[in-house]
């Protein structure tokens, strides 16, 4: 088991975006500038050192500059629930044909990788994106990653491995105006997984992004962890647009990922503390000590990140890495030669029959709590269903209710999305509100896409395996 106060890592998406690098040079130098940057994070997770404190020193030279709403920037804002694959076709198979079928498969934006580190692949995949109806997020080693991971930004150049503030204008200039035509731009992946030792270079370094292009996502996806700290200190000192993380929870031999829910609580306080939106990866394969998942697996994945307030899914992975990058990687949601799997058709329906549909719901929506009823013993992190003043009770089997509520305090309605615990068996629960303070209550239909009033203050809720359902309560 992994101590509660360790980053665990590296994860399957560090070794595989270390593909990305193009030139020697970039790479001699992300290694180890990567090197260093791991020590800091190690002993800032290991010694309990806040990265508000590791990075103190460099955020002083920040200017102030305006924060973009995240509701007026790609996939963050709009309606639409954003739903995202990382490992897409590589530049071989990058051809109208394919990029036709991932949006077919109720996929929304693309994270560039799987050997695509050229500038001109780069457009050339853009071009396609844009002609799919899709976005993309650009891992750009040559120039974001300069500004972002093989170097840090300073002011003094006797730092070593650094570059100045003027230098890393110059970087995103010239990204911004490479790939900034093409409408399909959604933004920048600058860095995937730092440690807090990277906290205040990055902070920098989305200061640039919102100076030279405040239109554009800054995305920064972060390590699996059960420390806290490392998500408060990053909320804190980078100042993100959204909060990404990726944990994968299905193990071999049928087992779970015991600290699972765990992290997402975690994640879910980092989110709801800078007012911001959380997004996961869910796992789509096999890989070390981790089994293939089944079509209810993925739902449940879906629906407990759901519960847990995710306002973005994203799908490690779409293309399966082929064996020579090892890791035990299983077929994913394409195989490596191409030939789709089952769960390119299980990922199809979530997103185009349920997900999509209640993620509008739920997107502008903010999670008041999440509660796991009819568990026992809880698993760790997790608080059990108590009676609230609205929900008087919920009997019958384990599921998992996250509840939320309107961003306008003029509405009092509440909303339960209410998720099966189980992704192997069905559940049947019942939901129990005080009539006295709930007028009614209404269940989401999906294929409509409305709300369908229910008879009595006792709901039945039946649930397939890995299913959930949403509640409206029609509050007095």
């Amino acid at each position: 088991m992994q101590s509660p106060h360790r980053i665990l890592g590296p994860s399957r998406r560090t070794l595989l975006l270390g593909a990305g690098a193009t030139a020697a040079s970039l790479a001699a130098a992300g290694a180890t500038a990567g090197t260093a940057a791991a020590s800091t994070a190690t002993s800032a997770a290991s010694t309990g050192t806040s990265a508000a404190n590791i990075a103190a020193g460099n955020n002083a030279a920040i200017d102030a500059a305006a924060i973009p709403s995240p509701d007026t920037l790609p996939l963050t804002g709009g309606p639409e629930f954003p739903v995202g694959l990382f490992w897409p076709p590589h530049p071989y198979a990058s051809t109208p044909e394919r990029f036709t079928e991932i949006a077919e498969a109720g996929f929304d934006f693309v994270i560039s990788g799987n050997y695509a580190g050229d500038g001109n692949i780069f457009q050339y995949q853009l071009g396609l994106a844009r002609d799919a109806g899709l976005q993309m997020l650009i891992s750009d080693d040559i120039q974001i990653r300069n500004m972002s991971r093989w170097f840090a930004i300073s002011e003094n150049p006797a730092d070593f491995l650094t570059i100045t503030p003027a230098e890393a204008r110059e970087f995103y200039t010239r990204a911004r105006n490479a790939y900034g035509p093409f409408s399909s731009l959604a933004g920048f992946n600058f860095y995937d997984e730092p440690g807090p030792g990277w906290f205040g270079t990055l902070a920098k370094a989305l200061a640039v992004s919102r100076e030279l292009a405040p239109q554009l996502l800054p995305y920064i996806n972060l390590f699996p962890s059960d420390d806290p700290n490392y998500y408060r200190d990053f909320v804190d000192v980078v100042q993100p647009s959204l909060v990404s993380f990726d944990r994968y929870p299905l193990l071999s031999e049928g087992r779970e990922d015991a600290n699972y829910f765990h992290n997402w609580a975690i994640v879910r306080d980092a989110a709801l503390r800078g007012d911001i939106p959380a997004w996961v990866f869910i796992q789509t394969l096999a890989y070390n000590g981790h089994r293939e998942p089944t079509a209810a697996e993925l739902l449940w994945q879906v629906n407990v990140s759901l519960a847990y307030g995710a306002k973005g899914i994203q799908y490690f992975t779409y293309w399966t890495p082929e064996a020579a990058r090892g890791e035990g990687f299983g077929p994913a949601l394409i195989t490596v030669d191409g030939q789709r799997t089952s769960r390119y058709a299980a990922a199809k329906k979530i997103n185009t029959t349920w997900l999509h549909q209640v993620g509008r719901e739920l997107k502008p929506l903010v999670s008041e709590s999440v509660v796991h009823a009819n568990e026992t013993p809880l698993p760790n992190g997790t608080v059990g269903f108590t009676p609230t003043e609205l929900v008087t009770g919920v009997s019958g089997q384990p599921v998992v209710v996250g509840t939320f509520r309107s961003r306008d305090t003029a509405v009092k309605d509440r909303w339960l999305l209410v998720a099966n615990r189980s992704h192997s068996a069905s559940t049947r629960a019942t939901v129990t509100v005080d009539p006295a303070k709930v007028s009614g209550v209404e269940v989401f239909q999906a294929i409509s896409q409305q709300f369908a009033a229910q008879r009595g203050s006792a709901v039945p809720v039946n649930l397939a395996p890995g299913a959930a359902t949403l509640l409206r309560l029609k509050v007095r």
